[in-house]
């Protein structure tokens, strides 16, 4: 067996199983991906709407708390008291006035300042905080922050470039195109963790083969073909990509139905009954680097961010969103779309069960390696027949890892 990790000579036409399974590069990527020079999704403001609403979430494997202060900024903290490293935030939602750490009440004010320390003088003259102990060197660590159309990013760089700059055009304008500066609204949540490595959930949104392939519901309700009219596209260094795809709602030929699934048949169309909203596309996948998917299918909007939990395995959570003032109608429809997804889903519990046999498969052979050779480039395309995309990410993952 190989002992070293050295990247195939096809580069990213193809990848390694050890990508997927080896401990020392799931640590590179903390480093590098997560705490490197690149913008994490950690919200959207509908959920931090007043002064003191905070909730929690993840950079990459670390926990951090976003939150409104007091002068209606928004924050993101690590979930780290500057003390003893416990975690000063326990709830995962709700209201404060401050943060207070469980262990030895440390408190800290909104903005992040260290306010009060128990005992700093001691008792009767006896002990206390040392007369170098300077309070104003001790608050919690803030990552920096971007907010666009109600989305909230966060960075440990302090040097990172503009959200926009960092998005590039063609990204910026499909971003633009669902969040478009209507205040958003949270419908509904969900999470559940997956066996598969964080980046088979991420390459599964940008492999456009499939879906026709996998998902027998998207064929045999016209939902998803293959040879359905396509846009994909891909921004500055690959990172992130676009598809963008119109269906027809008209089923596969009958002898194929029937070969997947016979007597099949919905009694409530109401979860594929679609109402127009775009310019164009029935369905959009927005991947942004590292690790968002922005998802409008059908009438369904969601914020799908996939976390880290170890090489082996990655949780994802959905943030179901709609437009304030919207139709009932409309909402209902998004409402009712959302049993496509999630755990049990009518779509997602395919990838579920697939990603966790690829996961698996890397594991047995890691010095095995997937092959990428579907369309050629790593470019825009007008067709599903592509791996293109993939190809565009491992690109930016090969140069940011160094592999």
């Amino acid at each position: 067996m190989q002992s070293t990790l050295a990247w195939p000579v096809e580069e990213s036409r193809r990848v390694p199983g050890w990508v997927y399974t080896d401990p020392s590069i799931y640590a590179r990527e903390q480093e590098r991906i997560f705490g490197g020079r690149f913008w994490n999704y950690v919200g959207l403001t509908a959920e931090v709407p007043r002064p003191g609403d905070f909730h929690q979430t993840y950079v990459g494997e670390n926990p951090v708390v976003v939150v409104r202060d007091h002068e209606g900024q928004i924050r993101v903290f690590v979930n780290r008291c500057t003390h003893r490293g416990s975690q000063f935030c326990i709830e995962p939602r709700g209201h404060a006035d401050s943060f207070i750490c469980p262990y030895h009440q440390w408190t800290f004010d909104l903005d992040g300042t260290l306010k009060g320390v128990p005992f700093r003088r001691g008792i009767g003259g006896k002990g206390g905080m040392s007369e170098c102990f300077d309070p104003a060197r001790h608050g919690l660590e803030q990552l920096t922050v971007a907010e666009r159309h109600g989305v909230i990013f966060a960075s440990y760089a302090k040097d990172v470039e503009p959200l926009e700059d960092y998005l590039g055009p063609t990204i910026l304008s499909y971003f633009d195109r669902v969040c478009d500066g209507r205040p958003l609204q949270v419908i509904g949540t969900m999470r559940h963790r997956v066996a598969a490595n964080w980046k088979l959930q991420v390459e599964n949104l940008k492999d456009t083969v499939h879906a026709a392939l996998l998902h027998a519901f998207f064929v045999k309700f016209g939902i998803w073909r293959n040879d359905q009219n396509t846009e994909i596209r891909v921004g500055p260094r690959g990172a992130s990509s676009v598809l963008v795809s119109t269906a027809s709602f008209k089923p596969a030929a009958a002898a194929a139905n029937e070969a997947i699934t016979p007597d099949f048949d919905l009694e409530d169309k109401r979860i594929i009954a679609y109402q127009r909203e775009f310019e164009h596309g029935t369905g959009a996948i927005l991947t942004l680097w590292p690790n968002l998917i922005i998802l409008q299918q059908l009438n369904l909007l969601a914020m799908r961010h996939v976390r880290p939990a170890g090489p082996n395995a990655c949780i994802k959570s959905w943030t179901f969103f709609g437009y304030e003032g919207e139709a009932p109608e409309l909402r209902k429809k998004r409402l009712m779309q959302a049993n496509l997804l999630g755990p049990s889903g009518l779509i997602t519990i395919d990838d579920n069960e697939v990603l966790a046999c690829a996961q698996d498969g890397s594991a047995a052979s890691p010095f095995a390696n997937s092959v990428l050779e579907a369309g050629k480039g790593s470019g825009d395309a007008d067709h599903l027949m592509t791996e293109s995309a993939l190809r565009a990410f491992y690109d930016c993952y090969r140069d940011v890892m160094d592999l």
